[in-house]
């Protein structure tokens, strides 16, 4: 391919690609597949989107462009015919406390602007209104029964983001307020000595002293205070007291306003502006529902209007699909003139909704808290959202779009991308599911390996090419000639054979009650499509219920659970690790403080008086004093936004050149310093510390989970959820795991089918070890080798939440009522075909 036809990318070096050469087709659907760290991402973001992003922006004026953050230019020698790009990420950012679905799809607005316009409203003096041209125009029209002046509210006046918000929450239907009892420590303790904890924990030390001005006895026990005294304390005003201070420089008499414990709390989380500042003053509030709106963030104005005889919290109270049914039914209840308005506002709405709907979203409801939507929920947003630009000649790069759908949704995934394709852009497309890559126009497969084994371009064209060329590590996958069956599952009459946990529950949500039996000693995988009802089953109620001390402390709609044997619970999700870059895989997993202490017994470092702790790149004396340890610094690149890169004196290692002085004997010949070691895989440090025992057995833990090609020092924020489950799980492999129940929560994201099968070995060694094992899962590989599975549904929200199916994945797939089973039987009988 050649001129604009496709896309020119030539010497591409970013992170581990050795600069390669490849084109890629425009206006067609381009996958890039590839094992985990093999450099899919780095083409496609470091790559494609970096520099379609970036000479976009820099077409704009230096005013437009201060106002945006840019990418960094791409590290390749010539990039030719790249469209403007968009990326839709693999993990959209987490929206605030005023974020709903409604309001991140738009579909709020519409909504809004429907009420406004085409409901019925209610004069000043409380006579309601038939729908009328009037306020379909946007005019103003007179009272019939009392004369008075009606002005409709417009769309802006019905949003809880501006005038229509409640006034009591302030439009985020919720009401923090301070919990008296959590802000005392004990009451056998007096406040003087410390039992007011938050005069203690932010620095109001001269409160007590204050206290005592107002009659506060500070002396005694708090048990034995009475009402006024305590509510002094709680609730006092602020008002100055003369008081007398003892500092180093002796006694002053000083004015100090009284600050009573409550509004220490409310003034501390006023300055919270990061998570530490607000989880210190969280253990002082309690959440609850707004009593004034009672969640619908409304003010009592914005609830008059009404359509038919729905006011807009019933509205947007509504599921989507439920929303789309309703809209089917605003024509009926408006006067003739205004129908082709109604039908306009309608048509609108239901285009929205289309592909929300295809996508499988039909069972969230507008009110819901952006917030609470799942990782894949709000990329499934982002989707939809790009098809509803109608851009035209953009490239849009996708970051793993299948992430959380169920099969059943791929087809929905496929005609967004249709869609994309058909209004002139072109979509590359970084996925691992061999249902999504099959329909790919065209593949580019990068590896072999991983890390400084990937980053070349192992094979390109069709699905038939790659299936058939040896090279290719997918190709197996897309044309079915790879096994499925990397365990034999427990015949179904022996799943039970170790026991079982049992789970009864009272309906909850649009959950059934359910009564679950789940195997111990087995691999369960959890089935079902979005929303229909596995998280509330295993997160909401099994997991809290084997982690309540007794049944006084289960889920209020948690009727029993025996789960004899069972004495651990281990969530193990896709969240990060840690939250800024000094958190790494060698502190994580425990080998850097080991290699620390190894490095201090240097005769070199006892010779300069050197403990562990100076080898620390936190704290120690040999960190990077230009980067402080962080191995990056900020540019201040004035009117563009700030530029994060690699620490130029320590090129990124995070140790100072003193650091390089003190080198230890490798077992692999010759000597090593501790940052060219942070610098190395886990597969390249294993020979260099052969003759450190814990160092070596961590590493080769790392190693069996798939993740040899980390570097020791790669910041554990950044890496996928699937790399984070198998990081967390490194310290359980070597333990007896009998009393241990793992639940795990969709652990393929972001996993190739090979990663899938090292996952699966994984699994099975817990099993091995005496553990049982629950997976929530849309993957079919995982399932298929699954002894037992739970199937929910049939269908997401209100047409779910009952268990469809249980049994094994033979039994799942020859299930008429199973919708994971249709999808489950073509695995099946792959399986049995090749064994």
């Amino acid at each position: 391919m050649h001129g604009r036809q496709a896309i020119e990318v030539r010497g591409a070096r970013v992170h581990n690609l050795q600069g390669i050469d490849v084109d890629v087709p425009l206006g067609r659907l381009v996958g890039i597949a590839g094992v985990s760290g093999s450099g899919k991402s780095s083409l496609a973001m470091g790559v494609l989107y970096a520099e379609g992003s970036r000479r976009y922006i820099e077409a704009l004026s230096t005013y437009t462009r201060r106002r945006m953050s840019q990418a960094p230019r791409a590290d390749v020698d010539r990039v030719s015919h790249v469209p403007a790009a968009l990326a839709l990420r693999q993990r959209p950012g987490i929206p605030g406390v005023r974020s709903t679905f409604g309001t991140s799809t738009e579909l709020l607005n519409v909504v809004r602007l429907m009420f406004s316009r085409l409901a019925s409203h209610v004069c000043p003096n409380g006579h309601r209104q038939r729908p009328t041209l009037d306020v379909a125009a946007e005019e103003a029209f007179t009272c019939p029964i009392c004369g008075a002046h009606v002005e409709a509210p417009g769309a802006e006046e019905l949003a809880f983001n501006s005038a229509g918000a409640c006034p009591t929450c302030e439009g985020t239907g919720i009401v923090r307020e301070v919990d008296d009892a959590a802000l005392i420590r004990d009451e056998n303790m007096s406040i003087d000595d410390g039992t007011v904890i938050p005069w203690q924990m932010f620095g109001f030390n001269v409160q007590p002293q204050i206290a005592r001005e107002f009659g506060v006895r500070t002396d005694l026990p708090w048990k034995e205070l009475n009402a006024d005294e305590k509510a002094i304390v709680f609730n006092g005003p602020e008002e100055k007291k003369h008081i007398a201070v003892t500092s180093q420089k002796g006694l002053h008499e000083l004015d100090f306003t009284f600050r009573n414990a409550r509004l220490t709390v409310t003034e501390e989380l006023k300055r919270a502006t990061d998570e530490k500042r607000l989880s210190r003053v969280s253990r002082f509030l309690t959440e609850h529902t707004c009593t004034t709106c009672h969640g619908t963030r409304l003010a009592p104005a914005a609830l008059l209007p009404r359509i038919g005889d729905r006011n807009l919290a019933d509205v947007t109270a509504m599921t989507l699909s439920d929303l789309t049914d309703w809209a089917e039914t605003v024509a009926d209840t408006v006067p003739k003139p205004m129908r082709s308005m109604s039908d306009a506002l309608t048509g609108t709405l239901w285009r929205m909704s289309k592909r929300l709907l295809d996508l499988g979203l039909s069972y969230l409801s507008l009110d819901r808290a952006g917030s609470t939507l799942s990782t894949g929920e709000r990329q499934r947003v982002q989707l939809a959202r790009a098809v509803r630009n109608e851009t035209t000649g953009v490239l849009y790069v996708l970051d793993e779009p299948s992430i959380g759908l169920h099969p059943s949704n791929i087809q929905g995934l496929q005609g967004v991308i249709a869609d994309l394709l058909e209004e002139g852009n072109s979509v590359v497309m970084v996925d691992h599911d061999p249902l999504v890559l099959r329909d790919c126009d065209h593949l580019i497969e990068i590896g072999p390996g991983s890390g400084k084994d990937g980053g070349t371009v192992v094979v390109t064209g069709g699905v038939s090419s790659l299936g058939e060329d040896p090279n290719s590590l997918i190709g197996g996958f897309l044309t079915d000639r790879e096994d499925v069956l990397v365990r034999t599952p427990a015949p179904g009459d022996r799943a039970f054979d170790a026991g079982e946990v049992r789970l009864r529950t009272s309906p909850i949500h649009t959950v059934h009650a359910l009564d679950v039996r789940i195997p111990r000693g087995r691999i369960t995988a959890v089935t079902g499509v979005s929303g229909s009802g596995k998280t509330t089953l295993v997160l909401d109620s099994l997991i809290p219920a084997l982690r309540a001390s007794d049944d006084t402390h289960l889920p209020a709609h948690v009727s029993s659970i025996d789960a004899a044997g069972i004495e651990k619970a281990s969530l193990v999700d896709a969240t990060p690790i840690g939250v800024n870059v000094r958190s790494t895989v060698a502190t994580y997993s425990g080998i850097l403080d080991e290699l620390r202490r190894a490095y201090a017994e240097l005769d070199s470092a006892k010779a300069a008086g050197l403990s562990a702790r100076d080898f620390s790149y936190n704290t120690g004396s040999l960190r990077c004093p230009r980067c402080d340890g962080t191995g990056e610094i900020t540019l201040d690149v004035q009117f563009l936004p700030d530029v994060d890169i690699a620490c130029p004196d320590c090129e990124g290692r995070r140790f100072g050149p003193d650091a390089h002085a003190h080198r230890r004997t490798s077992t692999a010949g010759g000597d090593i310093a501790l940052p060219e070691l942070m610098a190395m895989t886990v597969t390249e440090a294993l020979d260099h510390v052969a003759d450190l025992k814990k160092v070596g057995t961590r590493l080769h833990a790392l190693k069996e989970v798939g993740l040899g090609y980390l570097t020791l020092g790669e910041a554990t924020p950044v890496l996928s959820g699937g790399e984070a489950q198998r990081l967390r799980l490194v310290s359980e492999l070597d333990r007896r795991q009998s009393g241990t129940l793992f639940v795990f929560d969709e652990p393929t994201i972001g996993l190739h089918p090979l990663d899938v099968r090292v996952l699966i070995e994984v699994l099975q060694r817990l099993v091995d070890q005496g553990g049982t094992v629950l997976v929530i899962e849309h993957d079919l590989d995982v399932i298929a080798n699954a002894d037992h599975v739970i199937d929910m549904g049939p269908g997401g929200g209100v047409d779910g939440g009952r268990i469809v199916a249980a049994g094994t994945p033979d039994q799942i797939a020859g299930d008429e009522e199973s919708i994971t089973g249709r999808y489950l039987a073509q695995q099946v009988s792959e399986v049995s075909a090749t064994s």
